[in-house]
């Protein structure tokens, strides 16, 4: 049975991924009453006196609340949210097998970024977290700021910082595989959506200095008039420059961050880099370039989005760590120091990279909690 089949059989038969599951046994009149009444009056007069003890007596303490508009899937763009639930599902099965944690899909018509801030303000009663997934630039941005700034909870976009921490952790193993320092190292990352810009700002915390960034006209720079607020707001974190075309803007750089689509860079791009450069070609399912050309081409160090090649970035051995990281460790927000400090974790994981091995598999035992042990509230 081809995948594709083999997958539609198992969702159908199992009408997808997760479920409810009672902690004990309900089977006698005195269960029943623990699981319902009396027994739940007497926690609710619990949680009357102090509903901090919500997160001790329910759910609420390991449940985490999944938002999605279904307007940016991965690889598919706006297919609503319907069709995102089987996204969501995957990531809630990820968070309760790596984390322990009870992650739940909830995916909304597309109502505007005030109406969804305040959607997700209103569940903060039944949640320690807030989990934004596949909503389209640059409305995730303003959702995130306006949930930051409201929130009780941390709140964390996976698409702009799951992708930002797995892009760092696999980046440093890349230096150390090809003898480059960070302060010496240039990079150039083509994608100016969630993941490109949040990934520029933790590569800046990080402490590299030489970085470019693109959108689909060009070049970040001084020099445009059409920049949205959070493109102008990265203009602090990239070198200053005149306008130019990717062409131009690779040549003679170390690093190619590729968060766009497919096609981007050919041969003669990867050529014009310095001698052995790395190339992160992110675009799913099809790359920037793919990595045989790369190689081909002198990359010394070549990742992708796919399963199917070596050094996958898969935001899979980030997102459950830094959830169960900042649950554990009762943080009220995330921070940049925070997901570089996670982004080491990972990358030390990984005792003797290789050219074909910088970034950990979530199966390996301790990955999630070398992440997990990153987000502390001193950060």
């Amino acid at each position: 049975m081809d995948q594709i089949n083999k997958s539609k059989e198992f969702h159908k038969k199992h009408q997808g991924k997760i479920g409810i599951e009672l902690k004990e046994k309900m089977e006698t009149p005195d269960d029943l009453s623990l699981f319902y009444t009396p027994g739940m009056a007497y926690i609710c007069q619990e949680i009357v006196k102090d509903k901090e003890s919500a997160k001790i007596y329910t759910a609420k303490g390991r449940s985490i609340a999944m938002v999605c508009d279904g307007t940016a899937v991965l690889g598919f763009g706006d297919i609503g949210p319907e069709a995102a639930i089987p996204v969501l599902e995957g990531k809630s099965a990820v968070y309760k097998k790596f984390a322990n944690l009870d992650a739940i899909p909830l995916c909304i018509n597309k109502v505007g970024i005030e109406k969804t801030v305040d959607f997700c303000l209103a569940l903060e009663a039944s949640y320690s977290g807030i989990h934004l997934e596949d909503i389209k630039s640059p409305e995730c941005f303003y959702i995130l700021k306006k949930l930051q700034e409201k929130a009780s909870v941390p709140v964390f976009h996976d698409d702009q910082h799951g992708t930002a921490v797995v892009v760092l952790a696999g980046l440093l193993n890349a230096l150390k595989v090809t003898g480059r320092e960070i302060e010496d190292t240039s990079i150039v990352i083509n994608g100016a959506g969630a993941a490109g810009l949040a990934t520029l700002e933790v590569l800046k915390e990080a402490g590299f200095k030489k970085l470019r960034i693109l959108d689909s006209k060009g070049l970040i720079c001084k020099e445009r008039e059409d920049l949205n607020d959070f493109k102008k707001i990265a203009l602090q974190y990239v070198e200053d420059s005149k306008f130019m075309k990717l062409e131009d803007a690779i040549k003679g750089t170390d690093v190619f961050i590729g968060l766009s689509v497919a096609k981007q860079v050919s041969k003669e791009y990867v050529r014009s880099m310095k001698k052995d450069p790395i190339i992160f070609a992110l675009a799913n399912p099809e790359p920037e370039i793919w990595p045989e050309e790369a190689i081909e081409a002198g990359a010394a160090v070549v990742a992708t989005g796919r399963a199917d090649y070596p050094n996958q970035v898969n935001n899979v051995v980030a997102f459950p760590g830094i959830f169960k990281g900042a649950i554990e460790n009762k943080i009220k927000q995330f921070t940049n120091k925070m997901y570089v400090n996670a982004a080491k974790n990972l990358a030390d994981f990984v005792k003797n990279p290789t050219r074909d091995q910088i970034i950990p598999s979530i199966f390996e035992e301790g990955v999630t909690k070398a992440v997990s042990s990153a987000i502390l509230e001193d950060c």
